[in-house]
């Protein structure tokens, strides 16, 4: 592998710092880079990951492992490309993920250039996800398949990469679980062994939201409508006929609730929400069903089992479609059976998927609590992602 040459996306922590190893190890010729992305001391909650002291960190496991380092600024991309994008979501009432937007748009872009630049034939991250390759009709295919470590799989941080991102990405941790990799990093002597797992924005860490979007989206005093539990909205929505219909999020107005408070802005709020509201008298917690961003309305229910929470189908737009496995596209008319999920972390739901003219429609088995617009949702036919698309509201 001496003529192989892979730039690592050491980010300051453990599983990075693994990664580059065992490339080493394995015999390629490994540079490691760091990635300086967007980063705003007013809205970012510091000292939980701070990039200085992760670009240290780096810096000391790349000496440890006697590989060449650089650091890059992609703070102008990265404001261009994920922040300005997160803005616009929330200023529309969608809830966007900027870490898989980062995936797409930071890391296996922007910084695979600039690994081929520098003469790379791969690129190599810390994600715990694992890459196949296969033959198919004579053809080579490029997999994403779970990473070993089921408490830790990344895979849907991917959803977005396509055949050439994949060709030229390796996962050399994929097949290993968390403590596995702590346990490497100690016995190697690394400094990032102990460090705790970042969390936040993609390489910027913990913001807080709030602040975050007040930068340029202005506080405007809103009601909050609570719907009932036994609205009779529910009873025409499980009562359609339309599987189509079904796909639709339901759409509230001031007379099918009471008002039970006010709000600064429904943009600042996300569907399944229950923190910051500030109301109260209800024997359980209220929780977000719905934003109407042009009346600026928050529309709540009492109870996690409201049945505003939960919904069988979704659909997306033809133009948020994305299959990683492009021998599997559907044309109109044609469905599959997947399994799937809508949000990282939560377990894979069965599902059918149908291709129409203009929508992407998903029918899942079981109802699904808090399906946000704007987020993505993930399809995998057994431990393989191959498709992905953009929740439409």
């Amino acid at each position: 592998m001496k003529s192989k040459r892979v730039v690592v996306g050491l980010s300051g922590g453990v599983d990075s710092s693994i990664a580059a190893y065992l490339l080493k190890k394995e015999g390629y010729d490994v540079i490691g880079l760091f990635m300086k992305n967007w980063h705003n001391e007013e809205v970012t909650i510091s000292n939980e990951c701070p990039w200085l002291e992760d670009s240290y960190d780096a810096i000391m496991v790349s000496q440890k492992l006697g590989i060449p380092f650089q650091t890059v600024d992609l703070s102008k991309e990265y404001k261009e490309r994920i922040v300005d994008y997160m803005f616009d979501e929330y200023s529309n009432g969608r809830t966007p993920n900027p870490d898989i937007l980062c995936n797409k748009e930071i890391k296996f872009d922007l910084f695979l250039n600039i690994a081929i630049s520098l003469g790379a034939d791969f690129i190599a991250t810390g994600h715990y996800c694992q890459k196949h390759i296969k033959k198919i009709k004579n053809k080579t295919v490029f997999q994403l398949i779970e990473g070993a470590d089921s408490n830790k799989d990344q895979s849907y941080f991917l959803c977005q990469l396509n055949q050439y991102q994949l060709q030229k990405s390796l996962f050399p941790i994929g097949h290993l679980k968390k403590d596995e990799v702590r346990k490497i990093a100690k016995a190697q002597g690394l400094v990032t062994a102990e460090k705790k797992d970042s969390q936040g924005l993609c390489f910027v860490g913990k913001v807080k939201l709030p602040e975050f979007l007040k930068q340029k989206l202005s506080p405007v005093q809103g009601d909050i409508i609570q719907i009932p539990n036994d609205s009779n909205k529910y009873t025409f929505r499980n009562s359609s006929k339309s599987n189509e219909n079904i796909s639709i999020p339901l759409s509230y107005c001031k007379n099918d609730g009471k008002k039970v408070g006010t709000h600064q802005g429904a943009h600042f709020y996300t569907i399944g929400q229950r923190k910051g509201l500030f109301v109260g008298g209800t024997k359980k917690p209220l929780f977000v069903i719905s934003t109407d961003i042009k009346s600026n309305i928050i529309y709540v229910g009492e109870g996690s089992s409201h049945p505003g929470l939960f919904r069988k189908s979704l659909r997306v737009s033809l133009d948020k479609v994305h299959w990683i496995r492009e021998d599997l596209i559907l044309s109109e008319g044609q469905s599959i059976s997947v399994s799937a999920r809508i949000r990282y972390r939560q377990p894979l739901f069965s599902a059918n998927i149908l291709q129409k003219k203009d929508y992407l429609y998903v029918y899942f088995d079981k109802e699904q609590s808090a399906v946000t617009p704007g987020q993505f949702i993930a399809w995998y036919i057994n431990n393989e992602l191959v498709g992905s698309g953009v929740i439409l509201g």
